[in-house]
């Protein structure tokens, strides 16, 4: 297996979106190396490609959730083109939103860009909570009011604790894959604002609702709920794995809680003989271009970047 130090250098061959999320998280790296690398993403490489696809009107591909081509007579076609996941994206990759070019694009958005179906702004949000919590996180990120998403949130929270994208009258039982959207939009704007009473409430009853099924079985049996949930994917777009969950509390919460155990050991097991962890799933639909070299199967310097992250947070913690 290869040592730490080779596994690092392997991660800062890859893109600048990569290169400071290592620095940051994995090195010692002093706060201005972090700094000047990450200046690099809006100017260089995937960061600099994606703001480039950006339209005059402010939009990716022409559309707010889907692209502008896409026939809405087909409502489950998933396609990454478009705006809304364009904008996760760039959170994704780390740009400065200080960058005077960021800072561009952002405005484009605000000023310009409507949901498709109610001619909302997007930055007020829409109704389907999976949806509502990815633009929550992508407007606290971009330091934008994103006050609106949050009551609509908040008032879409089902009696278990999470969220469900399908639910029509709150009888519904929460979705994974929604409320690990949900909860990352409310920890952004908290970090971002400071949130209230309520907001916290509503994630701290949400993350027990995902600690309480080991963040993948189901409580009345503690069988695997779907296998997907246990294959590392990136992008992960709205969908829910494990690994994208340990990332999201390793911002939130020690891993001394032993309901992390068994979601760790998981993470643990996937690692390669070689030190890196795989692609194991790519959800389907049109991109504007790849963020890896290689396909499922193959290492990911995105897989790896995360599961190295956990594990360090899950070390320091003793677990």
């Amino acid at each position: 297996m290869r040592g730490m130090d080779d596994v690092v250098d392997y991660l800062l061959e890859g893109d600048p979106s990569i290169r400071w999320q290592v620095l940051r998280d994995l090195t010692d790296a002093s706060a201005a190396e972090v700094a000047a690398e990450r200046a690099r993403v809006a100017h260089e490489g995937w960061g600099a490609r994606l703001l480039g696809e950006q339209a005059a009107d402010g939009r990716w591909d022409g559309g707010t959730y889907r692209p502008g081509w896409v026939d809405e007579d087909r409502p489950f076609f998933d396609a990454w083109t478009a705006t809304h996941f364009s904008l996760q994206q760039l959170r994704d990759f780390g740009v400065d939103p200080a960058d005077p070019a960021v800072m561009r694009a952002i405005e484009l958005v605000r000023e310009n860009v409507r949901w498709d179906h109610d001619g909302q702004r997007f930055f007020d949000g829409e109704v389907e909570p999976c949806i509502n919590g990815i633009a929550l996180a992508v407007g606290a990120y971009f330091g934008q009011q994103v006050t609106p998403i949050v009551d609509t949130i908040l008032g879409g929270r089902l009696a278990d604790g999470g969220w469900n994208c399908w639910d029509e009258d709150g009888t519904s039982r929460s979705s994974f894959h929604s409320t690990i959207c949900v909860l990352e939009g409310l920890w952004a704007w908290e970090q971002a604002t400071g949130g209230t009473d309520a907001s916290r409430a509503a994630r701290l009853a949400a993350e027990e609702y995902l600690l309480e099924r080991s963040l993948m079985n189901r409580k009345s049996d503690g069988t695997l709920i779907d296998p997907r949930f246990a294959m590392a994917s990136y992008p992960p777009r709205w969908y829910y794995d494990v690994p994208r969950a340990l990332d999201y509390f390793r911002q939130t919460r020690s891993a001394d809680d032993p309901r992390f155990a068994p979601p760790l050991a998981l993470l643990r097991s996937k690692r390669l003989p070689m030190g890196l962890w795989p692609l194991e799933l790519t959800h389907e639909g049109p991109t504007l271009f790849s963020f890896e070299r290689e396909g499922e199967g193959f290492p990911s310097r995105w897989v790896t970047l995360r599961a190295l992250r956990v594990l360090r947070w899950a070390e320091a913690s003793g677990a």
